[in-house]
Parts: structure tokens; C-alpha cells; sequence
């Protein structure tokens, strides 16, 4: 392709602007005219693309200057495609088989040619289908695990890390949507929020809730200044593609350094927002079994995170932090210990401030999930929804007092049982 102005993508101009490239023509083949192209992209803010030919497929994802979401009235840069792929990068090196491989990157163009995924679905899918996955616990604790230690100070050499950092600083915008979608305007009357309106009488409870607000802004606070490894920033179960045996994490543009803890919250709000919609999606029959294995991935997802990142820490803490002169070099491996266990509580703490916040911008924001939009009777959405919101407000506000996931998820299933609006 010609490094020339940004041209977006179609499906009638893809083949000709792609066929020169030789990683697309050594995937797809050589001969453009037998391409079959199919736009399948339903996110917020990109162009995607599968690209089938005699030899095999191909994914094409392109940024466009704006929120595809909302429209050109919300500009956005197109180097977020360049942090995506610097993400993706990072992120096959610290937990390999984790991410599609990335065939193609063209900086001018905002466009990453990467692996066809098949016949994996969209996370979110197969859960709202009722899909009982067996690996996603595991997968997904040991890939935030592996890139959230592996991109920190506990392992990282310190001018490569801050190297990093810079590099990753620039994704400002991303960031900026961050900072005002999840943790500012679902707690005032914005002007692109939205809700069911059965939940109108909670809405204005919660956007007076001194403590609430309090404790978003503080979350606020964390995720714009404890930079503390490389995230992912956008990870939930829109996400993840998956199948029975393999499970790989796509869209890291909203990729920065920053608490370790928030891709970890990010990911288990998803879990419980999918937990809490089951009273929506039970027209075939009861969701007791999807009920029970969603609280059970939960609670797998956080126990293999931290047997992980336990594991990690006694053998691959190579970084400045916790330095092992200072523990195991003395023979004092109970320090370390120890020192250990102050870092994991504080990413538990943490990660439930995260989650509750998540779970209210889901719902009161501009982006929602599909778990709870595609429950057409309101009334039956908004009392799903009102369980989720009251959760969510539990765990941000009360974080610092909660012990175990066994707690919470009593909780939840009290909340679920009870569901209602009022």
C-alpha cells in the first residue's frame, strides 16, 4: 500500500489497496479478484474486516478519526492503531498464544493486518447464548497475570520500563475517554448517558451518594496515576474471542501504564454484569447452571491470577521493586513473602473499586453491554440492572472491608434473587 493520506477502507477497495503487501497476499493469495471481503466490525470505534481467499484468511482492522459510536462530531486520533500494535507485540512476548498474531502494521494508514480467528465468538456471546466455556478461567487469570507482572517494575529492567512508559503516555485520548466515560459521567447527567428509564428513581439516588462519588474519583485518581504496568484498558468480555480449547484476547488500543489492578476489575464487572442478566435471557428455560459457573469463573479467574503472579513474583522478580538483595539473597524468604502479600491485597482492594465503577458506567454511560440491552422488556432490564448497580456500589464503597469473592458473590446471589427496581 502506498504510504499516502488516510484512506478509509471498503469492502469494494480493500483487495486493491491490499494486494501489493506481501504478508496479506502470503496469507490470502496472490490474486486480489478471488478475495471475498466482509466488513463484520461492531465495536465503537473501528473498521473490521475478514478477507478469504484460496490460501486462507485474514483479519483487517482499521481506525477512523472519529468515535464510530457517535460519529465525525467526536474526533479521535488514528495512532491508537499504533498503540494497539505495540500492545499486541508486548503482550505475545509476556503471554504467548494469548492474542492474534499481527501480520501487518501501517502507522500511515491506522491499520493492523492479524490472524482470523476461527471458529472463535465474541466472550460476551457465547455467554448471553448460555455457554458453559471450560478454559476461560484459566486462560484469562494466567494472561493477566503474565502481562501484568512481566510489564511492571517487579520484572521489567527500569530504561526499557520507562522507555515503555513514554512510549505508551502519548495514548492520551484513549485515556481521556476512560477518565470521563467510566468514572465521571455515569455520576452526573451527562449528555451522551443514557439508561433504562424504569431506573430513573435509583439513577438519582446514586448520582447523590456522597460516598459513592467520593470513591469513583478516587478510582479516578488511581487510574490516572499509579502507573504501574502495561493494561490492556479495555478488557471485558467484548474482548475475548473464544472456543471450547482456546481463548485469545484482541483490541488493546486503550493500552497505558497503569494500576495493575484494572484489567483485573475490568474483566470480573464483565463476569458479574453477565451473572446479574440472566433473568433476561432465561426464554429457553432456567439459568441456574449459567448462574452458578459464572460465580464459579469468578472466583477462578482471581485464584489463578494469584497463584500466578505468587509464581512470577518468586521467580521473575528481575525489576527495581521488592529487589531480591534486600529478601532472598539475605535467606529471609519470608520478607518476601510477606511483601508479597501487601502487593496482593492492594490489587484486590484496588480491583474492586474498579469493577463497581465498571459496572455502573455499563449501565448509566454511553457504552453499554448487550447482556442487559438485548433484554427487550424493560421492566425486567431494569430490575437486572438494579441488582448490578446496587452490587457495583457495594464493592467500590465497602472495598476496603471485603475478604474473600465467596462474600461477594453471596451478595450477588442475594441481590440477584431479589432483583426489583424500586
Amino acid at each position: 500500500m502506498q504510504k499516502s493520506s488516510f484512506q478509509p477502507l471498503t469492502v469494494e477497495t480493500l483487495p486493491a489497496r491490499l494486494s501489493t503487501i506481501a504478508a496479506v497476499a502470503d496469507k490470502v493469495g496472490p490474486e486480489p479478484e478471488r478475495w471475498t471481503v466482509q466488513e463484520v466490525g461492531d465495536g465503537n470505534l473501528n473498521l473490521v474486516f475478514i478477507v478469504d481467499g484460496e490460501k486462507g484468511s485474514v483479519v483487517v482492522k482499521q481506525a477512523l478519526p472519529y468515535v464510530r459510536l457517535v460519529g465525525d462530531s467526536w474526533p479521535l486520533p488514528l495512532k491508537r492503531s499504533f498503540f494497539e500494535y505495540h500492545a499486541l507485540t508486548r503482550q505475545a512476548e509476556r503471554a504467548p498464544g494469548t492474542v492474534p498474531a499481527v501480520y501487518y502494521f501501517d502507522e500511515a494508514q491506522a491499520l493492523i493486518v492479524m490472524e482470523y480467528l476461527s471458529p472463535h465468538i465474541i466472550l460476551r456471546r457465547a455467554l448471553i447464548k448460555g455457554e458453559e466455556l471450560p478454559k476461560i478461567a484459566e486462560d484469562l487469570g494466567l494472561f493477566m497475570a503474565r502481562t501484568l507482572f512481566r510489564g511492571s517494575d517487579l520484572h521489567m529492567e527500569t530504561r526499557a520500563r520507562k522507555t515503555d512508559l513514554a512510549l505508551f503516555a502519548d495514548n492520551t485520548e484513549l485515556c481521556d475517554i476512560t477518565e470521563n466515560l467510566v468514572f465521571t459521567d455515569p455520576y452526573f447527567d451527562a449528555p451522551m448517558n443514557r439508561h433504562t428509564p424504569e431506573l430513573d428513581p435509583l439513577v438519582a439516588e446514586l448520582r447523590a451518594d456522597r460516598d459513592l462519588k467520593v470513591e469513583a474519583q478516587r478510582m479516578k485518581h488511581l487510574f490516572a496515576s499509579k502507573a504501574e504496568t502495561l493494561v490492556h484498558g479495555d478488557l471485558h468480555t467484548g474482548s475475548v474471542m473464544v472456543t471450547g480449547e482456546d481463548t485469545r484476547v484482541i483490541d488493546p488500543e486503550f493500552a497505558f501504564y497503569g494500576p495493575i489492578a484494572f484489567d483485573v476489575g475490568m474483566l470480573l464487572a464483565n463476569y458479574w454484569m453477565a451473572f446479574f442478566s440472566q433473568k433476561g435471557h432465561e426464554a429457553g428455560g432456567s439459568r441456574a447452571s449459567m448462574r452458578a459457573y459464572l460465580l464459579k469463573v469468578i472466583e477462578e479467574t482471581w485464584t489463578t491470577f494469584r497463584a500466578e503472579f505468587a509464581r512470577l513474583w518468586r521467580t521473575e522478580r528481575t525489576g527495581m521493586l521488592y529487589h531480591r538483595s534486600l529478601y532472598e539473597d539475605q535467606g529471609d524468604t519470608l520478607a518476601a513473602e510477606q511483601a508479597l502479600g501487601h502487593v496482593l491485597h492492594e490489587v484486590w482492594t484496588d480491583m474492586l473499586g474498579f469493577a463497581g465503577v465498571e459496572m455502573h458506567r455499563r449501565i448509566l454511560g454511553l457504552a453499554h453491554n448487550a447482556d442487559f440491552e438485548e433484554i427487550e422488556d424493560t421492566g425486567l432490564r431494569a430490575g437486572c440492572e438494579a441488582a448490578a448497580l446496587r452490587f457495583g456500589r457495594h464493592i467500590a464503597v465497602n472495598r476496603r472491608h471485603i475478604a474473600s469473592l465467596a462474600e461477594i458473590n453471596h451478595l450477588a446471589q442475594q441481590l440477584d434473587e431479589s432483583a426489583a427496581v424500586s
